[in-house]
């Protein structure tokens, strides 16, 4: 007998009075674009920027951009947008893709706690491309920026399972190309339902767990690069005429927003978390207390029996490979991050390089780490994320308090300039170091010609090849 047929219900769509999440959003963008951001969205956005382009110089060379750079020409054609610390150009999409690439490489870029992921690496590198493509003015860039971290965050705060941040940063690049663009609302709308619908599932390396096989570290990791060419491409197709299902946000399995999105009254740019070590979030708050308790202690570390971390759920989800075959693994990896900071120091985490593997001493420490479930940290999170650390020397054991990562919300201009030097020491003088710094000073007056400059002809990939 043949089975019935099963139908979506109508009934969870919004009344055709009420606007859709989609529309609520578009008109966002249509209202905010072209304006100047409130003071405090500003400059975070400006910091925003700060700490992005230290994570593209240090991430410009890894093997994800490099292909994509090679690899740009190819599908999306020649043009005249820099291709930042490389000398090189391409048009907007090819551009936005290996910029976005090199910011989230090392996994040194900023993210949002509540979105579980990382906006800057996708808003940040497209409104750099549409910028130069629409020739915008430093105002018109920090407000679409302010814009794409809200509408990205949004959607991403809203899913009601988690996603990598490539599933939802497609809808902070339409968002922020669309204000820079001018796009009309009604194509807005189109572009944001086909940005989602067309978004990378990963529903291997983002799937839920327990993760069967746990997923091989991979320059694809979660997706960003790709949902800039994702979300481009679904606002070209839209301003040409295509379309999407703009009910696509009002679907309660998939997401959960607040009755009133308020969006832009309490801008969500403004609590980005920076990372001060290029690895996973989910690692800072246990090499916190980890190296809290090695200074306050004066523990010798070669004596180290078993440190023992205590953490939320979504901490557990992560690779964890003591193990790791490559830098990627590295950065999903808390036994070996914390075996890695204990022996060689936490400079070896800013940036994570080469020299961070094959080390014999610190695999066999990453092998005394042992994992665990806290409910009592899972339940706050991610109102707060926290780690406990216990670190056994024979007979001797020491255990930290409840420990918070650093950087959360935002980091001071100072902050930022010493991770700024310390994550480009490797890649770039002390010369081109303080140029780049100049170049954001300047932008405090309203400028960016300085800035842009110095993104399109320092080639720190020669330098750090040279060296």
């Amino acid at each position: 007998m043949r089975e019935p047929v099963q139908t979506e219900p109508t009934t969870s769509a919004p009344p055709l009075s009420a606007p859709s999440i989609v529309q609520q959003i578009a008109a966002y963008i249509d209202a905010t674009q072209g304006q100047r951001s409130p003071e405090p969205a500003r400059e975070a956005a400006l910091k925003c920027i700060f700490d992005l382009l230290a994570a593209a110089a240090v991430g410009t060379e890894d093997i994800g951009p490099q292909a994509i750079r090679q690899t740009a020409p190819q599908v999306f054609g020649s043009g005249t947008v820099p291709l930042w610390f490389t000398g090189q150009t391409s048009s907007v999409i090819g551009a936005a893709w290996a910029n976005a690439s090199a910011s989230a490489a090392l996994d040194l870029d900023d993210g949002n706690r509540y979105a579980r992921g990382h906006p800057g690496a996708a808003v940040i590198p497209t409104a750099f491309a549409v910028g130069h493509e629409v020739d915008a003015t430093q105002e018109e860039i920090l407000t679409a920026i302010v814009i794409g971290y809200e509408v990205g965050v949004a959607v991403g705060t809203a899913r009601t399972t988690y996603g990598s941040s490539g599933t939802w940063t497609p809808y902070g690049v339409v968002a922020t190309a669309a204000a820079l663009r001018r796009t009309p609302r009604h194509m807005v709308e189109h572009a944001l339902a086909i940005a989602g619908e067309s978004a990378p599932n990963q529903s291997f390396a983002g799937g839920p767990a327990p993760r069967i096989p746990a997923p091989e570290g991979a320059a694809v990791k979660e997706g960003i690069p790709w949902s800039v060419v994702t979300g481009l491409t679904a606002l070209y197709l839209a301003e040409a005429g295509h379309t999407g299902p703009r009910n696509i946000l009002d679907s309660v399995r998939h997401y959960q927003f607040p009755t009133n999105l308020a969006l832009g009254r309490n801008a969500h740019i403004c609590q980005t978390y920076f990372k001060p070590y290029a690895c996973c979030r989910h690692i800072h708050a246990p090499l916190a207390a980890l190296l809290h308790l090695i200074d306050e202690h004066q523990i010798d570390v070669q004596t180290i029996e078993r440190i023992e971390v205590d953490i939320h759920a979504a901490g557990l989800r992560i690779s964890n490979r003591p193990s790791p075959d490559n830098l990627i693994d590295v950065q999903y990896s808390i036994p070996y991050c914390l075996a890695l900071a204990a022996l060689s120091g936490p400079q070896a985490l800013v940036p994570v390089t080469q020299d961070a593997l094959d080390h014999e001493d610190v695999t066999a420490l990453a092998h005394k780490v042992v994992l665990a479930l806290d409910t009592d940290l899972d339940a706050v999170y991610p109102g707060e994320i926290l780690a406990r650390v216990s670190i056994t020397c024979g007979a001797r054991r020491f255990t930290s308090e409840p420990t918070p990562p650093a950087g959360e919300p935002l980091m001071s201009w100072e902050e930022l300039k010493a991770k700024f030097r310390m994550a480009t020491r490797l890649v770039a003088t002390a010369a081109q170091q303080q140029q780049l710094i100049d170049a954001l000073h300047a932008t405090e007056s309203g400028s960016m010609e300085t800035l842009v400059a110095c993104l399109a002809g320092m080639n720190l990939g020669v330098l750090n090849r040279a060296v």
